[in-house]
């Protein structure tokens, strides 16, 4: 699939489900689950064992069904890696140009991690194709969007971190372009017990919380 046509998704979708869990297996099943909830777009974080496997596992599996991303890469090698895995977007905690360069060299869609608003404009600058604001939550959540926004309306925000359903809708009306969500998603306990459906209902849930924010 073409950079565009990622980054087309990603903004009309509005959602990133972020999987970080303890297992390969794990991260597939969520996956499963995910997809049937309605998105196609995955996150798989570095810190699941065996991400590089598991990208390339759930690429061959689904093809272009699911458009699958590598999250906290924190060097180019590892993204790298993650791209020629089948990964077609790359996720970072913090802002690193190496890796930014990377990603265009590549044609990949990256979005690299920000908290002030110099950070935040520094990777616009450097090429970042949408910003993540992290932690979102901490930094004041929704109107920390809001306030950020106002000096940098051309600058697309994915705030990461504490986002869940009750804030979410904010988060979108504030002018989030798209939502970074890991555990109020990914229910560890759910995970835990083996059910999944809890998490496709969830995915549903943020789906639509998302699209009646943007109608309003």
């Amino acid at each position: 699939m073409e950079k565009r046509e990622v980054f087309n998704r990603m903004v009309e979708e509005g959602l990133i489900p972020v999987i970080r869990v303890s297992s390969s297996q794990e991260a597939i099943d969520v996956a499963d689950a995910i997809k049937e909830g309605g998105v196609s777009l995955i996150e798989i974080t570095m810190s699941v064992p065996g991400a590089i496997d598991t990208i390339k596992e759930l690429t061959q599996k689904y093809r272009d069904e699911i458009i699958m991303g590598a999250g906290t890469v924190l060097d180019s090698e590892t993204g790298r890696a993650a791209l020629l895995s089948g990964a077609q977007f790359i996720v970072c905690p913090t802002l690193n140009l190496d890796l930014i360069e990377m990603a265009h060299r590549y044609s990949a869609v990256i979005i690299p991690g920000a908290m002030t608003p110099t950070e935040i404009l520094t990777a616009w600058n450097a090429g970042a194709d949408m910003v993540k604001v992290f932690p979102a939550a901490q930094l004041g959540g929704p109107e920390y969007i809001k306030a950020v926004r106002a000096p940098l309306p051309q600058i697309l925000l994915v705030p990461t971190g504490g986002v869940n359903l009750q804030n979410a809708g904010a988060f979108i009306k504030a002018g989030a372009a798209a939502l970074g969500v890991g555990g109020e998603l990914v229910d560890k306990k759910a995970v835990k017990e083996k059910k999944f459906h809890i998490i496709t209902e969830n995915t549903r849930a943020f789906l639509k919380t998302i699209q009646e924010a943007r109608r309003v």
